[in-house]
């Protein structure tokens, strides 16, 4: 009797509807409104402010000789200016430091519907200041709204990356790359003058803030938590094993269920570790690096959407993006020192900006967060995110702080200084960032433990109980787990 051999079409077929299967509608529902209601609002209001600029400095002036029987003058007027946009990078911090305590209490999802309060605060405050003529109001929005964005930027991408199976992770965690590329779009054509970009119209801009909080406050709820939250934080199994099926789409959560309690089976004495404790852990020492050096290349270049990354994986995507960031720039840089050389010229210079916003669409801008989900264990994972959102935001504070003192002393030459930071993110990457697509965090942290020069024992009691299960081995009792834990492994 002759054996038939597996025919490759077929079996990339059966991948194909193996991947289409794994995008239940509870995923994507999650995904879109929660991306709405958070990366989005974070997108809208880094460029919201750019438009109505010139009436908000105007609203400035006009309150101030209101009160004081005189026009202010021009350089109080840009430091009021310069503190109305910055300010909402240091709420963002503020965000980042608080999200913990408030995710560890209320959990992923509650946290990201609690946050919504400050967004429509936010909103309520910033739309109404002119009407008030109280321009305090507009810079304290401003703050709220930044408190809001840190805590979605840390809560959303743990939440996805918490709900969604690892052969689609990156992909649902790109969902948050490209809500923010969204909002910075829609603020810039809300922002035209044809539109709400007008002296008496500019404060709905603020307004319509409002509108993505509502829709996920009212939506969100009739999502499940996190499972992994559920199970490794509430030790809830009934409710984590619904949500795995209600997000996976499928009866048979059994195979999700096992990996999650053998990581709580290892933890389970284990507390969530502090910022400065994940700091000084030699068991991840380069993944911390990676983390800050993706953020602030991050936020050293700009925002982005895509969904390649599944496809390639997140090493080339990070590597070739930075990598084409680095020419494009150096080309730009070249065709404004040029630009009256030729007509033809500033057309370049415009083609190099397109070019350098598709590179950073290959992948840079959403890998950041996904990376901070899948580099570290649950008790990392919130102090990760802290560390993650801390230098986000203060990169992103740098930049708006420091770029016109740039391009006043270097004119055409200031893009050289982000062509150099792209340049050495690539290399960083080259040298250090392994492949993380569809491997689980024990894995991950597998590949980092040989340049950590450290293993920890918890994760590699977690691959011999996957690779037990693989073998067919008996899994290892629950008292051999727990004998570790107790001898002072963890």
């Amino acid at each position: 009797m002759q054996l038939s051999e597996k025919d490759p079409a077929d079996s990339q077929e059966s991948d194909l509807v193996k991947k289409k299967s794994d995008w239940s509608c509870s995923l994507i529902v999650a995904s879109l409104v929660g991306a709405f209601g958070s990366s989005f609002l974070y997108g809208y209001n880094l460029s919201v402010v750019n438009a109505p600029a010139p009436y908000i400095k105007a609203f400035y002036n006009e309150s101030w000789e209101r009160r004081h029987g005189h026009p202010t003058d021009p350089d109080t007027l840009t430091l009021l200016w310069s503190v109305t946009v910055s300010i909402f990078a240091i709420g963002g911090l503020v965000g980042t430091l608080i999200v913990k305590l408030i995710g560890r209490v209320l959990g992923r999802k509650y946290t990201l519907l609690v946050n919504n309060g400050f967004a429509i605060s936010a909103a309520l405050l910033m739309a109404c200041s002119l009407q008030a003529g109280t321009f305090e109001m507009l810079i304290v929005g401003r703050f709220i709204m930044g408190v809001d964005g840190g805590i979605a930027l840390s809560a959303l991408p743990m939440y996805l990356s918490e709900i969604s199976p690892k052969e689609i992770r990156g992909s649902l965690g790109q969902v948050t790359a490209i809500f923010i590329c969204v909002g910075v779009f829609t603020g810039q054509v809300l922002g035209l003058p044809e539109l709400l970009g007008k002296e008496s119209t500019w404060p709905y801009l603020f307004g319509v803030i409002a509108v993505p909080a509502v829709v996920q406050l009212v939506s969100l709820p009739f999502l499940p938590e996190s499972p992994r939250y559920l199970l490794l934080e509430k030790h809830d199994q009934v409710a984590a094993e619904q949500a795995f099926r209600t997000f996976l789409g499928k009866e048979d959560v059994s195979r999700e269920l096992e990996e999650v309690l053998a990581e709580r089976r290892v933890q389970r004495n284990v507390r969530l570790v502090s910022v400065l404790e994940l700091l000084m852990s030699p068991f991840v020492r380069w993944q911390v690096g990676t983390v800050v050096i993706t953020m602030a290349c991050y936020q050293l270049c700009g925002l982005n959407a895509g969904l390649v990354i599944e496809r390639l994986g997140r090493r080339p995507l990070l590597i070739g993006g930075f990598g084409l960031m680095t020419l494009f720039f150096g080309i730009l840089t070249a065709t404004l020192t040029l630009q009256d050389h030729a007509p033809w010229v500033p057309y370049l210079s415009i083609v190099c900006i397109l070019a350098i916003i598709a590179s950073f669409c290959s992948g840079p801008g959403g890998i950041p967060f996904i990376l901070t989900g899948e580099f570290f264990q649950q008790s990392q994972r919130p102090a990760a995110f802290i560390v993650a959102g801390t230098v986000n935001w203060l990169s992103n504070f740098a930049v708006g702080l420091l770029f016109p003192f740039i391009q006043k002393s270097l004119d055409t030459y200031c893009f050289l200084v982000f062509a150099a930071i792209c340049l050495t993110g690539a290399v960083y990457f080259y040298f250090v960032l392994p492949e993380t697509k569809n491997r689980t965090y024990a894995e991950i942290s597998q590949a980092f433990a040989k340049r950590n020069k450290a293993f920890p024992p918890e994760e590699k009691i977690d691959l011999a109980v996957t690779d037990d299960k693989m073998i067919g081995k008996p899994e290892p009792d629950s008292s051999t787990l727990d004998s570790y834990v107790k001898n002072g492994v963890v």
